[in-house]
């Protein structure tokens, strides 16, 4: 799953229209238009094999539109929508920089965090959300997808269990 797909799953889960995607955007430091907003949604034909031209037909897709969703602009996003749900916070003196997102590294544990962070859920919420999909998880699972990469019980978080809680959390939200 790339994250332009992410990005689509989240847009339809909490049904969130292309103006409200932009201001997300800027609450979380990067300035898109509309139409940026709107190519950054193309979906592609295989989220798995981004450069292909070329579908099952042989016709050509009509990709020169479509702008790659990098790391740091889900990221961006994400952190604009902990903002847009729950408000902005005062900056304590002491707190440096926030760290960014690696460019190769996998997305899908912090697109678990901050969502769980951005809707106010707890563990318990989370495990409800994917067991409506049938993946049954329990909370030291849970707890280790929600843990830093250097921690001793860091797991990562598959594409399986990311593309399920969006799921789920589209079955919570629209019905």
């Amino acid at each position: 799953m790339d994250n332009n797909d992410i990005l689509i799953r989240i847009r339809y889960a909490l049904n969130i229209r292309n103006t409200e995607m932009v201001e997300i955007f800027k609450l979380g430091g990067l300035e898109l238009t509309e139409e940026m907003v709107r190519k950054l949604l193309i979906k592609s034909k295989n989220p798995y094999r981004q450069n292909d031209k070329v579908d099952d037909q042989g016709a050509t897709e009509d990709m020169e539109e479509r702008i790659t969703c990098k790391n740091s602009m889900l990221e961006s996003f994400l952190n604009g929508l902990i903002t847009y749900k729950r408000g902005k916070q005062d900056a304590k003196p002491e707190s440096s920089e926030k760290p960014v997102l690696k460019n190769n590294e996998n997305p899908n544990n912090m697109l678990l965090k901050k969502l769980k962070i951005a809707l106010s859920l707890t563990s318990d919420d989370i495990i409800n959300i994917l067991a409506e999909t049938g993946v049954n998880v329990t909370k030291g699972e849970i707890s280790a997808l929600l843990r830093s990469e250097g921690h001793k019980n860091y797991k990562e978080c598959g594409d399986k269990y990311a593309r399920n809680f969006l799921k789920g959390l589209t079955n919570k939200y629209r019905g």
